[in-house]
């Protein structure tokens, strides 16, 4: 494994971190929980090739991920990792809340403090009307000051001019979560938004290196620019990891086999090596792709549960396999979707969580006429 201090904090990390939103789940009567054998399996494996950053947040997994984290780094594990976890700004209505929602986190995780706390996708609006209003990043200090928490940062959805902003606020910052890889280069923060960041002297954490998956399995143009000397996966990783101004990278693994290679990949990267051709090489890859994407969904799931039961990130992905397969085949799989595009009902409660802000109202409305 290859480590990199986390900006100024003097925090060796792994360039390679687990994310936990996407760990392997089993039914339960008739809902979905997490398999815990395997994921603790997986997150112990991890810890014991290296990895030493383990990504959480208070709704992952409906609220078990910070749990099943916790259960994970017992015996001796906890001592071996950092704990990275977010506080859900959306649910502060008052100052009093971020402490409670803090001890809440501390309690789930089986820990006295979390290494490394951010506050969990800011964008321009909750940055204004719940940061600066209930003083979050002096309440972060404070819990700095008492030992609950290592170090401050905050994760990112929304345009660059609000990134810059937010990073320029206060000089309390220590690190940063952006969405970043080939296709998302000139999305959100995007590659000024990371250096900008990292020039600062704040260490950068890329979150959906794979986009949400995509880049694992990229349609047949994509792969005919990158060529076959790498697996898809450790071309998208490399992109990130070349870049020599990010930290490290989360994947969202769900299953031993993406942990197993997701190190082999850490391994052989050539961390901060993107040569100008090799910038090229990957711009032609995201003209290639953009050409084809008709829905720009990572599957973060954060514009679940909806009211009238849509499963919102499946249908796009169904609509979004127009370009990965043929339309009928597209059209079969849609077919099996019990709840479909039509039974929305324009609430746009989806469209307010969406990192992404996708007008998911007015795609529904494609996806009924298209079908």
């Amino acid at each position: 494994m290859q480590y990199k201090e986390i900006g100024k904090t003097g925090k060796k990390v792994s360039i390679l971190g687990m994310g936990t939103m996407r760990l392997p789940e089993v039914m339960q009567g008739n809902e979905k929980v997490i398999d815990e054998d395997k994921a603790i399996a997986m997150i112990r494996h991890g810890i014991d090739e290296g990895i030493n950053y383990i990504d959480t947040a208070y709704m992952y997994h409906d609220g078990q991920s910070e749990v099943l984290v916790g259960k994970a780094l017992k015996d001796g594990y906890r001592e071996k990792a950092y704990i990275a976890t977010k506080s859900p700004v959306w649910l502060i209505q008052k100052e009093e809340d971020f402490d409670i929602l803090l001890n809440e986190q501390l309690e789930k995780l089986q820990t006295d403090h979390i290494d490394f706390y951010l506050l969990h996708a800011l964008n321009k609006e909750r940055f204004e009307d719940t940061v600066l209003k209930f003083n979050l990043i002096e309440k972060m200090e404070k819990a700095k000051e008492d030992g609950r928490i290592g170090h401050i940062g905050f994760s990112f959805h929304d345009d660059l001019e609000t990134f810059k902003t937010i990073v320029d606020a206060t000089d309390k910052w220590e690190f940063c979560q952006i969405q970043f890889n080939y296709i998302d280069t000139y999305y959100q923060a995007g590659i000024e938004g990371l250096r900008y960041a990292a020039d600062k002297g704040l260490g950068v954490i890329i979150m959906e290196p794979l986009l949400g998956g995509k880049l694992a399995n990229p349609p047949q143009v994509v792969l005919d620019v990158l060529g076959d000397a790498k697996t898809p996966v450790e071309s998208a990783l490399d992109f990130v990891w070349g870049n020599p101004e990010v930290s490290l990278l989360l994947s969202g693994m769900s299953t031993m086999d993406h942990v197993k290679d997701n190190l082999v990949y850490a391994d052989r990267a050539n961390v901060g090596g993107l040569t100008e051709e090799d910038y090229e090489l990957y711009a032609r890859a995201k003209k290639a792709h953009d050409d084809l994407a008709l829905v720009p969904c990572t599957k973060c799931r954060y514009c679940l549960p909806c009211p009238s039961d849509i499963d919102i990130p499946r249908i796009f992905a169904v609509y979004n396999s127009i370009a990965y397969e043929n339309e009928e085949k597209a059209r079969n799989s849609y077919s099996k979707i019990d709840v479909g595009a039509s039974s929305c009902i324009e609430c746009r409660q989806c469209e307010e969580a969406c990192p992404q802000n996708i007008e998911i109202s007015q795609v529904m409305k494609d996806i009924a006429a298209w079908y």
